[in-house]
């Protein structure tokens, strides 16, 4: 992987009474959001607000969610 590109596990709750980061949650950033998890709100809600809080532009942040895989694990079958 690229050095100036790297995964950062997150652990998002939807509809929160506020935007916030939470603390860890293990290896995970608990994130807190206002938007409801429907449609993709909770997903744009969460890139708004991680550009926000890290100064960086929307093109900059991207979300990958693979469940109950490592990231080797994702990674070693995406190299496959």
């Amino acid at each position: 992987m690229d050095s100036a590109n790297q995964l950062v596990a997150l652990r998002v709750q939807p509809r929160s009474r506020s935007d916030r980061v939470q603390g860890m949650r293990g290896e995970a950033i608990a994130i807190a959001l206002k938007a409801p998890p429907v449609d993709g709100a909770a997903n744009a809600a969460l890139l708004r607000f991680l550009s926000s809080q890290l100064g960086l532009p929307l093109v900059d942040i991207a979300l990958v969610r693979v469940r109950g895989w490592s990231a080797e694990q994702v990674k070693a079958a995406l190299l496959a």
